[in-house]
């Protein structure tokens, strides 16, 4: 297995940050290989999985998710905490979150939230995944990672991963996210801080999957913060 701090490490902070605060999300390509991908698709087959309300199934990860994704997990919090601080100073929200995933997901199950959010999901001919945002419970970490294990025009069509982002007195932006087999991308879970000509102001996002028009499309959500 890689060492993720090593694989993060890869990344230029700045650059990334740059982008995120450009247009809510920054694409990390080639995170996992083709081996890693296939493998954590086939846990779709391996456990229960659940219907989604329009179409597709998930598996929803509890505490024992698979070691490779704690890996990165962890390395990601790490890397992307000083940033999440930010936002919440530019937010004007009065909280910090911890240096470390451990002591986070501690003061939120302290706050009630207990159930882990990080799932994989699978999408057949037809199906899409529609609008929506993880903002439940009072410790909302808002950044999340989002990854691609199926690949675009051999495993399927369509499944375009897409945002809007809603600012005050402004029409909705949408955003498509390039995303290649094995990519992650880092996206604004629920609001960013937008810096306007009177100050900060609150972007507001969602993200959807467009309908996948042939195949099936495998992806993940990793979460940070667990759900009320």
């Amino acid at each position: 297995m890689k060492n993720q701090e090593m694989m993060v490490e890869r990344f230029d902070v700045q650059n990334i940050e740059s982008q995120l605060e450009a247009e809510g999300y920054a694409v990390l390509p080639e995170c996992l290989d083709t081996r890693e991908g296939r493998a954590l698709a086939t846990l779709l087959d391996e456990g229960r999985t659940t219907p989604g309300q329009e179409g597709g199934e998930f598996r929803y990860f509890d505490d024992a998710m698979p070691p490779l994704l704690n890996a990165w997990r962890d390395a990601l919090y790490r890397w992307l905490v000083p940033l999440a601080n930010r936002w919440n100073t530019l937010s004007g929200i009065d909280r910090a979150f911890p240096a470390e995933l451990d002591a986070f997901l501690d003061a939120s199950r302290s706050a009630g939230q207990h159930r882990p959010q990080s799932h994989l999901y699978r999408l057949r001919e037809g199906e899409r995944l529609g609008l929506h945002r993880h903002d439940e419970g009072e410790w909302i970490f808002p950044l999340q990672i989002v990854a691609l294990l199926s690949e675009p025009r051999r495993d399927f069509s369509g499944g375009e991963f897409v945002m809007t982002e809603q600012r005050p007195r402004m029409q909705s932006r949408p955003m498509v996210v390039p995303l290649g087999f094995g990519d992650m991308a880092i996206i604004a879970s629920v609001q960013r801080p937008i810096q306007g000509s009177h100050g900060y102001y609150q972007g507001r996002l969602k993200h959807a999957i467009s309908r996948v028009r042939s195949g099936e499309r495998i992806g993940l959500e990793l979460m940070f913060h667990n759900a009320a």
